[in-house]
């Protein structure tokens, strides 16, 4: 169904069996189950979001100059892409389910957010169309974040998912193909996040369980730097295994029109 423009404005709730997921303009602000809220609340210490999309690069891009190579020429990039640049519109809701969109047009000027306190570019572009669906839906074994890509065939993109989650024990420990990892190592590692390569499935072990599965993603990586979140994020790369004029090393392609991702988060 098509909605009127005061929808597509509003916050909204999702409700199932004792679930509660709140949305924000398309940014998952919040998820509990029986009153445990999951998620890193903004204006908490730590991260001013809750999650947000890394599309179509991941990683930094200042000391290329913010260009990224493409078959189509250069691109104009910032840090993890210009996607969180383009606002969401809400096109599809229900009492369990919500369904945003954005669209680009190649070549469009995005306004670049962190110019010019962070950021010597004022503007950003890509050079490709894309339309980009984030559908966020509370299952009966939790919440399930997917993101369907539709572009040409050929385009070249990076894709990550950046959510916090909120810790409140001092020692949490993250499960990840057999080995455990302490919030110390993922603070030591600093801004560069630590890589969790070949993975698709996580547990984060705080005061209650929660398990994190992806499919279409390749691996993870953590980050944060305060002891209060840790933003479990699925990529399809982890940007600091090359420099970053070769970045666009990184890349996969579009193998037809369109390209699905999923992520569900389940508590345990």
């Amino acid at each position: 169904m098509e909605l009127s423009q005061h929808y597509r404005e509003k916050m909204i709730s999702l409700k199932h069996k004792g679930q509660l997921a709140r949305i924000d303009i398309g940014e998952l602000t919040g998820y509990s189950v029986e009153g445990h809220e999951y998620m890193h609340q903004k204006g908490s210490p730590g991260w001013r979001n809750t999650d947000t999309e890394m599309f179509p690069i991941i990683g930094p891009t200042a000391e290329a100059d913010f260009r990224i190579q493409t078959p189509k020429g250069m691109a104009v990039q910032d840090q993890h892409g210009l996607l969180r640049e383009v606002p969401y519109e809400l096109i599809k809701q229900s009492e369990t389910q919500a369904t945003y969109l954005k669209k680009y047009k190649a070549g469009n000027r995005v306004v670049n957010s962190k110019y010019p306190e962070k950021s010597d570019e004022k503007e950003l572009f890509w050079p490709y169309d894309f339309e980009f669906e984030k559908r966020i839906r509370i299952l009966e074994s939790g919440l399930s974040v997917s993101f369907k890509i539709n572009a040409e065939k050929g385009m070249p993109f990076m894709l990550g998912y950046h959510p916090a989650f909120r810790l409140s024990v001092k020692n949490p420990i993250i499960k990840a193909n057999g080995r455990s990892i302490s919030l110390a190592e993922v603070l030591a590692v600093g801004s560069r996040a630590l890589q969790v390569p070949d993975c698709n499935d996580i547990v984060l072990n705080d005061s209650k369980r929660l398990r994190i599965k992806t499919e279409g993603f390749k691996s993870f990586m953590l980050w944060t730097e305060v002891p209060n979140m840790v933003c479990i994020e699925p990529i399809t790369f982890y940007p600091y295994v090359v420099e970053q004029r070769n970045l666009h090393r990184g890349f996969q392609t579009m193998e037809s029109s369109s390209a699905t991702f999923k992520v569900t988060i389940s508590p345990k």
